[in-house]
């Protein structure tokens, strides 16, 4: 077995509301020099010898990201 992680993040030139609102809250509870948030999703799929990296792009651009809104990046194999 080995785990393979998925990260989506929104495209840059997407609006991410969520990320702007943490920039506002860290104001609010004291932190500065925070300039920019984005949030994103992180997919940790545990998957077996049969499953090719052509697999994990198919999960990933079709299920796991919306990519006309999203970018998504196969991170790679931990080996368990």
């Amino acid at each position: 077995m080995a785990r393979v992680v998925v990260n989506v993040m929104p495209k840059a030139e997407i609006l991410d509301p969520q990320g702007q609102a943490v920039v506002r809250a860290l104001g609010r509870i004291g932190v500065s020099g925070v300039s920019d948030v984005r949030q994103g999703k992180r997919f940790e799929l545990e998957v077996d010898d049969s499953v090719t990296a052509d697999d994990l792009d198919k999960v990933a651009a079709t299920l796991l990201a919306n990519t006309v809104i999203e970018d998504y990046e196969v991170v790679g194999l931990e080996v368990k």
